[in-house]
C-alpha cells in the first residue's frame, strides 16, 4: 500500500506541474516550493526551538491563529514554523506576524519528510483540522516528536473508518498522534471504535478567535450614521444567487437598511448590484458621512472589513448557501445576530447546531425570505430572543485555545 501512495503522490506531482503551465495557483503552488530546502535553512535559527504548525489553507490557519498566538505568548522560548499546504493560504498569510517561519510544506515523500524535520527540528507539532500526510507523520513519530491535530472532525464515510485494504493501512496513520482535539463526540466515538483512546472533545477553536475579533472590532462612524435608528440587515460574502434574493425584497420594501459585502468586490459586480437596486444605494468608496443617511443601501466594495461591520448589524444573512456551502456564521454570532442562510449548510456544525437552537435560519427560496425578513422587521422580540440564542452559543463554545494549551503543555490547572 505504501507504493501506492508514493505512486499516488509521483502522479499527483505531475499533475499539478502539467496544470502549472496555464493555471495560475497550480503555478504557485509549484513555484512556491522551489528550492525549498535552501529557503527554509536560510529562515530557520541553528539554536532555536522551533514548534510546528500545518494548516492545509486560511481556514485551517484561522482555526489554528488562536492556539498559534497562545503558544507565542505563554512560552515566548520558542519559535513558531507555519507551514500551508494551499496557495490560498500561503499567499494570503505568507506575512503573517505570529509566526517566525512561514512556508509551503513539501509534498509528502519520505525524502521530503525527513530533509523538512532535520533543517526544523521541532519539539512539537500541530496539524490543524485534517491533512494526514502519510511520511510526515510517519517520521515524527519515528523521532518521538509529539504530534497533535486540534479542531478535528471526523466522518464516519472516511477511509480510516471503511474496511478495505487501503482504509485499514491509512488508519495506522491515526495511531501516530499523540492526542486528538476533535470538535464533537462524534468525532470522538468514531475514533474510540477502532481502538483510539488519546481524544479529548475541545470544541472548535474559530470560537476563540470570532471573541478575539469582535473585541478588537473597529468603530465604524460612517456605519454608525447609515444605520441611524433603523434595523439593519447585513449580508455577507455574498454570491449571485443571494444578492438576487436580497435585492428583490430590498426593492419591494423600505422598513430597514441594507449592507451588503459580496464575496466579489470587482467594480463590475458591484455595478451589476447597483443596477439591480430601486432603492437609494451607494458603495462605501463613495460615501461621506454627512449624506450617508440619506441611503438605504449601503455596498461595501472593499475586503477586510466585514468582521467590524457585524457589530452595527440586527440581523445577518451568510452567503454562499446556494453553491458549494455557506461562508463563515460565527464573525456574526458572536455579536448576537439572528442568522439567515441558504440551504447548502450541512457540512458546517455551528450552522446545524444554531438552527436546531433557534439561532439561525435556512431558507430556500425567495418566498422563505420574505416571510422570515418581513417577521424580523415587524415583531422586535422575535429578533431580541433569536440574538440572545446566537450570543450564548458562542459563550458556550469559547475555551478551547486554553484546554489545548493546558493539555499539551502541562500548564497550572491542567484539564484532563
Amino acid at each position: 500500500m505504501e507504493l501506492i501512495y508514493k505512486i499516488g503522490i509521483s502522479l499527483f506531482s505531475l499533475t499539478v506541474r502539467f496544470a502549472s503551465l496555464f493555471n495560475e495557483k497550480a503555478k504557485q503552488f509549484v513555484g512556491g516550493r522551489k528550492e525549498w530546502k535552501k529557503t527554509l535553512k536560510n529562515q530557520v535559527e541553528k539554536d532555536a526551538r522551533y514548534i510546528w504548525f500545518h494548516c492545509a489553507s486560511l481556514g485551517e490557519f484561522e482555526q489554528g491563529r488562536p492556539v498559534i498566538e497562545e503558544v507565542k505568548s505563554q512560552f515566548p522560548e520558542y519559535k513558531i514554523v507555519l507551514t500551508f499546504f494551499s496557495p490560498s493560504g500561503y499567499e494570503i498569510r505568507k506575512n503573517y506576524e505570529g509566526a517566525d517561519v512561514i512556508s509551503y510544506l513539501p509534498l509528502d515523500t519520505k525524502r521530503n519528510a525527513q530533509a523538512f524535520i532535520d533543517i526544523v527540528k521541532p519539539e512539537k507539532v500541530f496539524f490543524i483540522k485534517y491533512e494526514f500526510w502519510y511520511f510526515f507523520i510517519s517520521e515524527l513519530k519515528e523521532r518521538n516528536i509529539s504530534l497533535y491535530i486540534i479542531s478535528a472532525i471526523f466522518r464516519e464515510n472516511q477511509q480510516f473508518f471503511k474496511n478495505t485494504f487501503w482504509g485499514r493501512w491509512y488508519r495506522q496513520t491515526l495511531f501516530k498522534f499523540e492526542h486528538f482535539f476533535v470538535q464533537n463526540e462524534t468525532s470522538a466515538q468514531l475514533l474510540k471504535n477502532i481502538g483510539l483512546n488519546n481524544i479529548s472533545v475541545a470544541g472548535d477553536t474559530r470560537f476563540d478567535r470570532v471573541a478575539a475579533i469582535a473585541k478588537a472590532a473597529k468603530k465604524i462612524p460612517a456605519v454608525e450614521k447609515f444605520k441611524g435608528e433603523h434595523l439593519l440587515f447585513i449580508a455577507g460574502s455574498t454570491w449571485k444567487p443571494d444578492e438576487e434574493l436580497l435585492i428583490e425584497f430590498i426593492n419591494q420594501y423600505g422598513n430597514a437598511k441594507f449592507i451588503i459585502a459580496p464575496h466579489e468586490v470587482s467594480s463590475a459586480n458591484v455595478n451589476r448590484i447597483h443596477e439591480l437596486l430601486k432603492r437609494p444605494a451607494i458603495s462605501m468608496s463613495k460615501i461621506t458621512e454627512t449624506e450617508i443617511e440619506k441611503y438605504e443601501v449601503l455596498i461595501i466594495d472593499s475586503i477586510g472589513m466585514l468582521s467590524s461591520l457585524y457589530q452595527y448589524g440586527n440581523v445577518a444573512y451568510i452567503g454562499g448557501g446556494f453553491g458549494v456551502g455557506i461562508h463563515n456564521i460565527l464573525e456574526a454570532a458572536t455579536f448576537g445576530m439572528p442568522i439567515v442562510f441558504g440551504p447548502n449548510y450541512k457540512k458546517f456544525k455551528e450552522a446545524v447546531d444554531l438552527i436546531s437552537e433557534g439561532g439561525a435560519f435556512s431558507i430556500d427560496k425567495y418566498s422563505e425570505l420574505e416571510q422570515l425578513f418581513l417577521r424580523f422587521i415587524s415583531e422586535k422580540r422575535f429578533v431580541n430572543d433569536t440574538k440572545e440564542i446566537t450570543r450564548k452559543y458562542v459563550e458556550k463554545n469559547v475555551g478551547s485555545t486554553k484546554f489545548i494549551i493546558k493539555k499539551v503543555f502541562n500548564t497550572a490547572n491542567h484539564l484532563d
